[in-house]
C-alpha cells in the first residue's frame, strides 16, 4: 500500500499532538538549521575524539556483537565433530571396510547444513521482528530461545534430533548475525561505524579460534563427553549476554522511524558523554534523513529494496558480502584438509596445530583493518584486499606446477600463501563486508538489506560449500593448489565489479549517502562530491507544512 503525503504529515507531525509531550515545536527549516549542526559537529570529529565522546556506544555494541560468537563457534564445530571417534560411534554405524564407526555421508551433509537453513529463516524472520519490536527486544527474545535450543543437540540420543537441533539453534544465529551490524551502525557516530560494524567479523574469528581450541582439548577423549561438552559450553554465552542487555539503549534511529522523538534523545543522551553534538540536532538530523528516505521510497517492504536508488544500494550491499565467497573463502575453510593431503606433507595432529595458527592470524587480520580503516577508505581497502588475493591465489596455482615438478619447498610455500589469505582476508574483505552492507543500506530498508546480502551470501557459500570438496578431493577433481587458479579467475571478475560500483562511504551521513544514491553519483566520484545543506529540498521539495516536535534543548540553540 503506498502512503500519501498526508499519511506524510501524519507520521511526523503526531507527537506535537501528544498532550504528555513536553517537547519544543519547530518548523521545517528550523529543523534543517539543527540537522546541519548535528552532520557538521559530527564530520568533524576525529576518531580518537568521537571514542572518548561514545564510550557507551562503543561498550554496547561490543555487548551485543557478542552474540555472533555462538554462531562462529558452532560453525567450526559441527563439521569438526565428524572426526571425533566418540561422535561417529555414537551416532553412526559400524564400516565393515574401514573397521570404524563413520556417520554416513546423507547424514553429515544433513546436520551441517541444518543451521546453514535455520540461519536463512532467521535472517529473514529479522528483518521483519526489529521493525516491529525493535533490537533490545528482538535480541533478548531469541537469547531466550537459543538456550533452550541448545540443549536439542547436546542431548540428542539421534542424528535425527541433532539434525532438528542445529536447525532450531540456527534461527537466533540467523537473527543475532544480522542484527549486531545493524545496531552497531545505528547506535555509533560516523567516525565509529567502520570499527564497530568491522568488529562482528572479529565475533565471528573468536568463535572459530574458541571452537578448534575447545576440540584441540577433547581430540582425545572417548566418552559422551568428547562431544556433549563443546555443545555444552555454548551456554556459557546466552545468559550473561541477556543480563546485560536487558540494559542496553534502544536504536535512536529505530525509535525515530516509529516517531517516539524524545525517547530517542534520552538514548543518545546514554550513547554520549559529553558530546559537542547537542542530542536535539541529532535527532532533527535522524527526522530529516528519515523523511528523505519517505520521499524516496514511501514503503518498508521487501520489494522496496528492488526500487529507484534503493535497487543499486541492495546490490552493492549483496554483492559486497558474496564477495566473501568468491574470494576463495571456501578454499580458505579447508586449509587444514589443503595440508593433511599432501600439499604440505603434515600429519592430521600439525595440520590441525596450523588450522589454529590460521586462526589466530585471521584474528590480527581484523585488527590491520582497523589501522586501515582510520588512514584509508572503504572502497580502497576493499579492492586493495581483493587485488592482494587474486595475486596470492595464482601464486598457489604457480606453487602447484612447482610442486608436481618435483620441488619440495613449493609445498610449505603453499601453506605460508594460505596463511598470508587469511591475514589479508581478514585485514580487508571479511571485516569490510559487513561495514559496507550496514551503511549503503537505507536506514528504513536497513534490517531488509541486510537480510537479504546475509542470505546471498549464505545461497552461494553453500553452492561453493559443496563444489570446493570435489576440486581438492584426491579421488574426484584433485586440483590441489591449481584450485588457486579458479579462485584468481573469478576474484578478478569481481575485482572490476567492485572498481566500477563500489562506492566510498567514509565519513558520510546517512542523509548524506541517501542524497548521493538517489541522484545516481557515480561510485567513482563518491568520495569528491559535494552535497548542498539544501539538498533534499531541491529533490523533493520543502516540508514548510509539518512542526515536528522535538525535547527540551538543553543549549538553549532553538526558540
Amino acid at each position: 500500500m503506498s502512503t500519501t503525503p498526508d499519511d506524510i504529515k501524519e507520521e511526523v507531525e503526531h507527537i506535537e499532538k501528544d498532550e504528555h509531550s513536553h517537547g519544543v515545536r519547530v518548523n521545517w527549516d528550523q529543523l534543517k538549521e539543527e540537522a546541519q549542526r548535528a552532520i557538521e559537529a559530527e564530520q568533524t570529529m576525529s576518531p580518537l575524539e568521537a571514542l572518548k565522546r561514545y564510550p557507551m556506544a562503543v561498550f554496547w555494541s561490543w555487548v551485543i556483537s557478542l552474540a555472533v560468537l555462538m554462531e562462529g563457534f558452532d560453525t567450526n564445530l559441527i563439521g569438526s565433530l565428524f572426526a571425533l571417534p566418540a561422535f561417529a560411534k555414537a551416532y553412526g554405524s559400524y564400516s565393515d571396510v574401514s573397521n570404524t564407526y563413520t556417520l554416513s555421508a546423507p547424514w553429515q551433509s544433513g546436520i551441517s547444513q541444518a543451521s546453514t537453513i535455520g540461519t536463512f529463516i532467521g535472517i529473514i524472520m529479522n528483518g521483519y521482528l526489529i521493525d516491529r519490536f525493535g533490537y533490545k527486544r528482538t535480541l533478548l527474545t531469541m537469547l531466550v530461545f537459543i538456550t533452550g535450543f541448545i540443549a536439542i543437540p547436546t542431548f540428542a540420543p539421534n542424528p535425527a534430533t541433532l539434525l532438528v537441533g542445529e536447525l532450531l539453534c540456527g534461527i537466533p544465529w540467523g537473527v543475532f548475525c544480522t542484527l549486531a551490524p545493524a545496531y552497531a551502525s545505528e547506535v555509533a557516530p560516523v567516525q565509529l561505524r567502520g570499527y564497530l560494524t568491522a568488529y562482528v567479523n572479529l565475533c565471528f574469528v573468536i568463535g572459530h579460534f574458541l571452537a578448534l581450541g575447545v576440540l584441540n582439548g577433547v581430540e582425545t577423549w572417548t566418552s559422551q563427553w568428547a562431544y556433549r561438552v563443546p555443545f555444552c559450553l555454548q551456554w556459557m554465552w546466552p545468559v550473561p549476554i541477556f543480563i546485560v542487555v536487558c540494559f542496553a539503549p534502544e536504536s535512536p534511529w529505530y525509535l525515530v522511524r516509529k516517531n517516539r522523538l524524545e525517547e530517542a534523545e534520552v538514548m543518545l543522551r546514554r550513547l554520549s558523554k559529553n558530546s559537542p553534538i547537542n542530542p536535539r540536532d541529532a535527532v532533527a538530523m535522524m527526522v530529516r534523513t528519515n523523511q528523505l528516505e519517505i520521499d524516496q521510497t514511501q514503503g518498508t517492504r521487501w520489494i522496496d529494496c528492488l526500487k529507484g536508488a534503493d535497487l543499486r544500494r541492495t546490490e552493492v550491499s549483496c554483492v559486497a558480502w558474496t564477495i566473501q565467497v568468491f574470494c576463495g573463502l571456501p578454499f580458505l575453510s579447508w586449509d587444514v584438509y589443503f595440508f593433511e593431503q599432501g600439499s604440505s606433507g603434515l600429519n592430521p595432529s600439525n595440520a590441525f596445530k596450523v588450522g589454529l595458527a590460521v586462526e589466530g592470524i585471521s584474528f590480527i587480520g581484523v585488527f590491520l583493518s582497523w589501522v586501515f580503516l582510520t588512514w584509508i577508505g572503504r572502497r580502497t581497502i576493499y579492492i586493495g584486499g581483493q587485488v592482494a588475493m587474486v595475486l596470492l591465489m595464482l601464486l598457489v596455482g604457480f606453487l602447484q606446477i612447482a610442486t608436481d615438478s618435483g620441488s619440495k619447498n613449493s609445498n610449505w610455500g603453499q601453506g605460508a600463501m594460505l596463511m598470508l589469505l587469511c591475514l589479508v582476508y581478514n585485514g580487508t574483505i571479511g571485516p569490510l563486508a559487513y561495514c559496507i552492507a550496514a551503511e549503503t543500506s537505507s536506514t528504513r530498508l536497513r534490517n531488509r538489506t541486510i537480510a537479504l546480502a546475509r542470505n546471498s551470501y549464505n545461497i552461494i557459500s553453500i553452492v561453493f560449500g559443496i563444489a570446493t570438496p570435489y576440486m581438492l578431493n584426491p579421488n574426484e577433481g584433485n586440483w590441489k593448489g591449481f584450485t588457486g587458479f579458479w579462485w584468481a579467475g573469478i576474484g578478478l571478475i569481481f575485482t572490476a565489479w567492485s572498481y566500477y560500483r563500489l562506492p566510498e562511504c567514509k565519513g558520510r551521513t546517512y542523509w548524506e549517502l541517501d542524497i548521493l544514491f538517489e541522484r545516481r553519483v557515480s561510485a567513482r566520484k563518491f568520495r569528491e562530491t559535494v552535497v548542498e545543506p539544501n539538498a533534499d529540498d531541491e529533490l523533493h521539495g520543502g516540508h514548510q507544512d509539518m512542526v515536528i516536535t522535538l525535547g527540551e534543548d538543553a543549549n538553549e540553540k532553538t526558540v
